[in-house]
């Protein structure tokens, strides 16, 4: 424990976690484009999953106050309520009070989420130039069918990591589950304008998840 934590209470950032919310509400929205009440309900969805994670994260830790009151002196650390131990996969692998883990642990989860905001931009730039008039095959698409879908679930996965609670653990195979069940509808409504040539590269390309070193046509 670092001595200066102690009786740090690293919460009630309200502002913060607006300004998240906002953040990335506006950037999936702009490359989801959602229209259909479906797609309104699933973003719907998104946008809870979100709210609960940066107030716990910035605002209300709900998650930690449970645990620790739960364990009382079994639980791992002193002072739960500073920014440090709020990585709870830190925190229970005995790791919460080393820097380089948690270097480690920002590192790869960001990139995840960061990755995961360009794969959706890049889906979304090809369908927009397309305009509905055209199959898209190319780029992200030789890789995966639903490339905005697959963004969103390594953005949320990312954050899921980065910072859990009770829930977003609840919440997210539910929104994984929206999604699915939204991008399988998606693919009715492809089927039945392109026919053969959407069955051909159904046949080829994974929904979600790239076999990688495999593009279409490969």
């Amino acid at each position: 424990m670092h001595g200066e934590e102690l009786g740090n209470y690293a919460y009630g950032m309200w502002t913060v976690a607006i300004f998240n919310v906002i953040l990335f509400l506006f950037f999936v929205s702009s490359f989801t484009k959602p229209k259909t009440n479906i797609e309104w309900r699933s973003m719907g969805a998104f946008a809870a999953f979100i709210v609960a994670l940066f107030t716990e994260m910035y605002g209300f830790p709900l998650t930690i106050y449970f645990l620790s009151s739960w364990m009382g002196k079994a639980y791992p650390v002193l002072n739960p309520f500073s920014h440090s131990h709020g990585h709870l996969w830190l925190v229970f692998l005995g790791l919460g009070d080393s820097r380089i883990a948690m270097t480690v642990l920002h590192i790869v989860t960001n990139v995840m989420i960061f990755y995961g905001l360009y794969v959706m931009q890049n889906g979304w730039i090809l369908i927009h130039a397309a305009k509905g008039k055209q199959l898209v095959t190319e780029g992200v698409y030789a890789h995966v069918r639903h490339p905005q879908y697959s963004g969103l679930f390594l953005i949320t996965l990312g954050f899921l990591i980065q910072w859990p609670s009770i829930l977003t653990l609840v919440m997210w195979p539910i929104l994984m589950w929206t999604y699915y069940r939204l991008a399988m509808r998606e693919e009715q409504d492809v089927e039945k304008q392109f026919g053969k040539a959407y069955w051909d590269y159904k046949k080829q390309v994974p929904a979600f998840i790239p076999r990688f070193g495999k593009g279409r046509g490969k």
